[in-house]
């Protein structure tokens, strides 16, 4: 950025000095009072990172529901009637290799049975029934631990007693817990240790990457601290949190990354523009308040358009859903605050020394790139000949999406080895492929004898049980039926459709297979909405930064095609399998349910950070110049380096998780480091600047009506 010079000439009036914004004056404020501002930081990390050791405990498991669903309903009813034998029970599979009736395996179901009563979360235990949890070979029985506690304790109940079951088993005889809670309480464990490797593998890369990308170690440091302080902190916030409303392990897991990548993201932006202003001035105080006028603007503006997009996410009636996108928000608003805070302090205070330790060859005073300023300018003697290709790269990869299929996800995301899983797969050998997902039909008493006979003559079903008359005396029943095909074979919504149009009007049909169901159809349901109200909102926040609407639709649509381009890339993965075998997995033949919603909220976050960066440059140059051409390659020479740089983190970041076990982890890394690859090298650093150039003036025009509404933000400091 090429400077004013305020000193007074010889014979010439002195010139005003810049004028200093909000965020200005707060740089000023931060950068003379280091130590009252890092002992802000160092209470309150302090006071909340106390908390943080808490975090896997504290925080809940379950949460995967669609709230106010007729399964759900179903549930309650269950344990509000049945003794808690409803899709949150625990069952306890006893396979023998001798009859049940067998003195041993009846010493084993009985000590079973003492575990589970001994546990206050446990309703009651219903024993095995011939026909019904018994297997006909007499081999396997299912003991029913009921469910007295919520959903969240009963995934905790799983956690304290699926290995004491599991210890059980002798020679002969295995005892394996399973059921919704329990494949939680695996699913969750697998995961959540996935994530904690993952991120322990991120941070050596994330390390080289910096000291590549800033060519000093003290500078290379400075990302990581900021990146340290807002995980204590959030961390800590969600444990106190989850005091007042559940809060899923989840949300910790997504703060955990995010907090990280853009942690790293605003701390490149403004520590390279500050070593530039620190360079042309010689005054740290000055140059930090350059930097928070200039680059603070942009990371304020990057932070308020990801805490909008995943606000979008609240939409969703499902617990686990929105307090993972808490989680995020969480992680954001304490990086957000670190950043411009901490980070300009410590920046006042360290002045040249932010230099030290600098790589043999490395300018540590240049913030313009003469690389990305040349590609400025070859893009805009020629936008179409690198615009166009980019383009079809992008649509041919978005292509997929049309055929794209979701679903829970099946047994198999759990670990082999993993209780819940062996236990399903000893009940489906046992009692039936359906046998782990029984349907469960809630009906008024008087209406039992007409729900048994339409269950029995209905398509997809394979045995039906007799009905349960509620034990405290009130006018429910409860029937259970087995389906006759996997609880993850796409038919079974089929079934629940029938069922519900044919069963009598006060029979409501549940169970975890239904839940699973309920919860998907309620994702696809407000997906449209809040995909709509993300696109909606973002696009009013570029207006009112950029003041231009072309330029900002054009922004908006430019971080949907990188979103189409990333989801057409996951189904080419994880639905069609290609590439699987080289990655490790089996395909389950769709992308989990929850991702067209919030991978396309944390997706197009992630693609407005850089889509700020850049654009923000853009109209610095451009109200310094009026010139658009000196507005793009200015902006790329500027900026580009910044936004290269930091996708190559977070890139290095999301593919870490991408090396974990458990598919959701997988999933969650693929998609979203071939997003920001896709969004920073070929749409902010080639599409973007292409369509400035194609648009020229119209891209900054507005009219003045418009501009009399808008507030008056200026990213030109001079």
């Amino acid at each position: 950025m090429t400077s004013v010079d305020h000193a007074p000439k010889t014979g010439a009036p002195p010139l005003p000095p810049p004028r200093r914004g909000l965020l200005g004056r707060l740089g000023d404020w931060t950068a003379s009072r280091f130590r009252t501002v890092l002992a802000g930081w160092v209470i309150l990390v302090a006071v909340l990172g106390v908390f943080a050791p808490q975090v896997t405990t504290a925080l809940s498991g379950a949460g995967w529901q669609s709230n106010g669903s007729e399964s759900v309903a179903v549930r309650e009813l269950a344990q509000q009637h049945f003794g808690g034998t409803g899709s949150t029970a625990i069952q306890v599979v006893v396979h023998a290799d001798r009859p049940v009736t067998d003195p041993a395996v009846q010493t084993v179901l009985v000590k079973a049975t003492k575990l589970l009563t001994a546990d206050d979360r446990i309703s009651e235990v219903v024993q095995p029934r011939a026909g019904a949890t018994i297997s006909r070979d007499g081999r396997t029985a299912v003991l029913l631990g009921g469910a007295k506690a919520n959903p969240d304790d009963m995934v905790r109940a799983s956690d304290d007693l699926k290995e004491p079951l599991r210890a059980l088993s002798t020679d002969g005889i295995a005892v394996r817990a399973t059921g919704a809670s329990v494949m939680w309480s695996d699913f969750n464990t697998a995961n959540l240790d996935a994530m904690i490797h993952a991120e322990i593998l991120s941070w050596p890369v994330t390390l080289v990457v910096l000291v590549i990308a800033f060519g000093s170690l003290v500078a290379a440091g400075l990302p990581l601290l900021l990146t340290m302080a807002g995980l204590a902190a959030s961390v800590g916030s969600l444990v106190l949190l989850s005091h007042v409303t559940p809060i899923s392990i989840w949300a910790m897991d997504f703060a955990l990354m995010f907090a990280l990548a853009l942690g790293i993201d605003y701390a490149l932006f403004l520590v390279i523009r500050f070593r530039g202003a620190l360079a042309r001035h010689g005054d740290p105080r000055r140059a930090v308040e350059e930097t928070m006028d200039t680059a603070g603007k942009a990371v304020l503006l990057s932070g308020l358009t990801v805490l909008v997009s995943l606000s979008a996410v609240m939409l969703v009636p499902a617990p686990a859903v929105r307090t993972m996108a808490v989680g995020i928000m969480l992680s954001v608003v304490f990086v957000l605050a670190a950043t411009l805070t901490l980070l300009p302090a410590v920046l006042g205070r360290l002045g040249p020394r932010v230099n030290r330790l600098a790589l043999l060859r490395t300018r540590t005073d240049q913030v313009v790139s003469p690389r990305f300023g040349a590609w400025g300018e070859q893009l805009w003697r020629h936008p179409l000949r690198y615009g166009v290709p980019a383009v079809l790269v992008l649509l041919a990869l978005a292509a997929p999406v049309s055929g794209l299929k979701t679903a829970m996800p099946s047994i198999t995301v759990v670990p082999a080895a993993d209780s819940s899983r062996q236990g399903y797969e000893m009940v489906q050998q046992a009692l039936g492929k359906g046998a782990p997902g029984m349907f469960q039909i809630v009906t008024p008493t008087a209406q039992a004898p007409a729900a048994a006979r339409t269950l029995a003559t209905t398509d997809g079903i394979a045995a039906v049980l007799p009905a349960q008359p509620a034990a405290d005396g009130s006018h429910w029943s409860l029937i259970q039926a087995m389906p006759s095909v996997d609880p993850s074979d796409a038919s079974l919504g089929n079934t629940v459709k029938t069922l519900r149009a044919e069963l009598p009007s006060q029979a409501s049909v549940g169970g975890a297979a239904v839940e699973n169901l309920d919860l998907k159809q309620a994702l696809d349901d407000k997906a449209p909405l809040v995909i709509g109200v993300i696109l909606a909102l973002g696009f009013v926040l570029l207006l009112m930064a950029l003041q231009a609407p072309l330029i900002a639709a054009l922004g908006v649509l430019t971080n949907l095609l990188a979103t189409g381009a990333a989801f057409g890339v996951a189904r080419l993965i994880f639905q069609d399998g290609h590439g699987s075998g080289l990655l490790g997995f089996d395909p389950q033949g769709f992308l989990d349910g929850w991702g067209p919603v919030f991978f396309f909220a944390m997706i197009f976050a992630i693609a407005m950070d850089y889509t700020v960066f850049l654009l923000s440059s853009a109209k610095e140059h451009f109200e310094r110049t009026g010139d658009p051409r000196k507005a793009m390659t200015a902006a790329l020479a500027h900026s580009g380096r910044v936004i290269f740089a930091a996708a190559g983190v977070m890139v290095a970041v999301f593919f870490t998780f991408a090396l974990a076990k458990p598919l959701p982890p997988k999933e969650m890394g693929i998609v979203l480091g071939t997003a920001v690859l896709l969004d920073a090298f070929l749409i902010r650093l080639v599409l973007l600047p292409a369509l400035l150039r194609v648009t020229g003036r119209a891209a900054w025009w507005s009219p003045a009506w418009l501009r009399r509404i808008l507030p008056d933000i200026r990213f030109a400091h001079d």
